[in-house]
């Protein structure tokens, strides 16, 4: 069970780290090239559409099965795998979910808001949040790795793969 839970949960958590990538590198840069009220309208439509099942699944499936992962792993934490199962799992939870719920959406809803008057500065919005993006984005890609290495090294298997 162990080494499906931990290709599913690197494979996610890949898939994760490429979405938020993209707009880090190219879709973020190319909204602050639009007039602004362009470029603001199209992020708040993105942030209306990204809840989908699709994404919703992979996103907060991800988290729960880190925390599923995490939770196993300290009975095996005098292992290396278990320990990098462990990070992984925090590196998820923490640098990438925690960093959204606590960062990127109340930025999101900030711009949303401003539709109903408030006013958001646009270029600080844009750097606030693809900073944090970032920073999602690298725990997510960490801990993909973290899990393809406890696989490389045979968490919850006899024998390890080489």
């Amino acid at each position: 069970m162990y080494p499906t839970m931990l290709l599913v949960g690197a494979m996610a958590s890949a898939l994760v780290a490429g979405i938020f990538y993209a707009f880090s590198s190219f879709i973020m840069p190319a909204f602050g090239r639009l007039p602004e009220d362009d470029g603001k309208s199209a992020m708040n439509a993105i942030n209306v559409a990204v809840y989908t099942p699709s994404f919703m699944i992979l996103f907060m499936g991800t988290a729960l099965l880190c925390a599923i992962l995490g939770i196993s792993s300290l009975f095996s934490f005098g292992d290396p795998a278990g320990k990098s199962v462990f990070a992984a799992s925090l590196l998820y939870l923490v640098g990438c979910f925690g960093v959204t719920v606590l960062f990127n959406v109340p930025l999101n809803r900030r711009l949303a808001a401003a539709n109903e008057g408030r006013d958001v500065s646009w270029p600080k919005y844009l750097r606030e949040w693809t900073r944090w993006n970032t920073v999602r984005t690298i725990g997510a890609g960490l801990a993909a790795m973290l899990l393809i290495l406890a696989l490389v090294l045979g968490y919850g298997m006899e024998q390890p793969i080489a």
